[in-house]
C-alpha cells in the first residue's frame, strides 16, 4: 500500500491527512484512492471555470482552462486560510472529454503545479465527461474540498 502522511499544527490544533493506495486498487501515479483528514475545520470551493478577468474564455485550451481553474479554486482556498496541502478531494468536470484529452488535461495541471504547491500525486480526484457546463466555452470546471485544523 502507498502511503502518505503529513500533520498541520496551527496554534495548538492539529490536522492530520492520511493519502493511501490501498492493495486491490488500481495502481496509478496522478493522485491517492483515499484521504483520511482529522481536523476540525471543512472547506469547500464551489466550481470554478478557467476564467479570468478581462479575458475570454477559449473553448480550443484545455490545458489554460485547467491551470487557471486550479488558480481560482486557489484563490478560494486562500480566502479560508487553506493551500492545495489541505486538500482532500479534487472533483473535475470536462465537457466534450476524451480518453485523448487525457495529455492535455495532465498538462494543465503541470503548468500550475509549482506554482500553487499542489502536491503530486494529488489527492483523491475524479474527472467527469459531462454534456456542458454554465458557459458554452467552458470545458473544465473543479470543485476542491479541504480539512483545516
Amino acid at each position: 500500500m502507498r502511503y502518505h502522511s503529513r500533520t498541520t499544527d496551527t496554534g495548538g490544533t492539529t490536522m492530520t491527512v492520511q493519502l493511501l493506495d490501498p492493495h486491490g486498487m488500481l495502481e496509478q501515479e496522478a493522485y491517492h484512492h483515499v484521504a483520511v483528514a482529522r481536523g476540525t475545520t471543512f472547506v469547500t470551493v464551489a466550481g470554478q471555470v478557467g476564467w479570468r478577468a478581462g479575458a475570454q474564455l477559449d473553448p480550443d485550451d484545455l490545458p489554460g482552462q485547467v491551470g487557471q481553474a486550479l488558480r481560482n479554486a486557489a484563490t478560494g482556498l486562500a480566502a479560508a486560510g487553506a493551500t492545495y496541502a489541505d486538500v482532500v478531494r479534487l472533483t473535475f468536470y470536462v465537457t466534450r472529454w476524451s480518453t485523448d484529452d487525457l495529455a492535455g488535461f495532465m498538462s494543465g495541471v503541470e503548468s500550475v503545479a509549482e506554482e500553487l504547491a499542489i502536491p503530486a500525486p494529488m489527492p483523491p480526484a475524479s474527472l467527469i465527461g459531462v454534456e456542458a457546463l454554465y458557459d458554452p466555452d467552458a470545458r473544465v470546471e473543479v470543485e476542491v474540498t479541504a480539512v483545516l485544523a
